[in-house]
C-alpha cells in the first residue's frame, strides 16, 4: 500500500528527547503563547515603523526595522521549537491573537505614546517568557529554556533602547 505524499493534517510527532509527552505539551503551550505575543509585537512594531514621522523619523524608523526583523526570525525559531517537541505550532490568526493581551498603540497617535506601547509590549513579553523558562526548566527542557532566556535579553534590550529614545 502506498502512502499519500501529503498528509491532510498536522499531527503530534513522537520525539525521543527525554521529555515526557505531557511535559512536551506543557512546554509547547508556553512556547505558543510566546509565538503569539512576539507576532503581535512584531505587527505593532512594524506599524510604528511604517507610520513614524517627525524629528525622530530616521532613528525610530531604523530602530523599529531592526527590532521587527529580529522578531520575525524569532517567531520562526520559537515555532520550530514547538515542532521539534513534536507538537503543532500556532497556524491561524485566531491562535496568534487569542492568548495575547498586549495594549496596542493608538493608530495615528503621538509618537511617544506609540513608543511607550512598544516598551510595554517588550517588557510584558520578557516577563511572560520568564514564566515559560520556569516551565521548561521544571520539565528538564534546557533547549527551550535557553532559547527563551536569549529572547528575554532581546526584549529587555529593545525596551531599554526605546525608553532611551524618549527619555528627557
Amino acid at each position: 500500500m502506498t502512502q499519500p505524499a501529503l498528509k491532510t493534517q498536522t499531527s503530534i510527532l513522537e520525539a525521543e528527547s527525554g521529555i515526557a509527552q505531557k511535559a512536551r505539551k506543557q512546554v509547547a503551550d508556553e512556547l505558543a503563547k510566546s509565538v503569539a505575543a512576539t507576532y503581535r509585537l512584531f505587527i505593532m512594531t512594524q506599524g510604528v515603523h511604517w507610520n513614524v514621522q517627525g524629528p525622530l523619523f530616521y532613528s525610530v524608523h531604523k530602530l523599529t526595522e531592526e527590532q521587527y526583523t529580529d522578531m520575525f526570525e524569532a517567531i520562526d525559531d520559537l515555532a520550530e521549537r514547538i515542532r521539534a517537541l513534536g507538537l503543532p505550532a500556532p497556524q491561524t490568526v485566531a491562535e496568534l491573537t487569542t492568548s495575547v493581551d498586549l495594549e496596542e498603540p493608538e493608530a495615528g497617535g503621538e509618537l511617544e505614546g506609540q513608543i511607550r506601547a512598544l516598551i510595554a509590549g517588550n517588557e510584558q513579553i520578557a516577563l511572560s517568557m520568564r514564566d515559560a523558562v520556569a516551565a521548561a526548566e521544571e520539565r528538564n527542557d534546557v533547549k527551550t529554556a535557553d532559547l527563551l532566556t536569549d529572547r528575554i535579553g532581546v526584549h529587555e534590550e529593545n525596551a531599554w533602547m526605546l525608553r532611551a529614545m524618549i527619555a528627557s
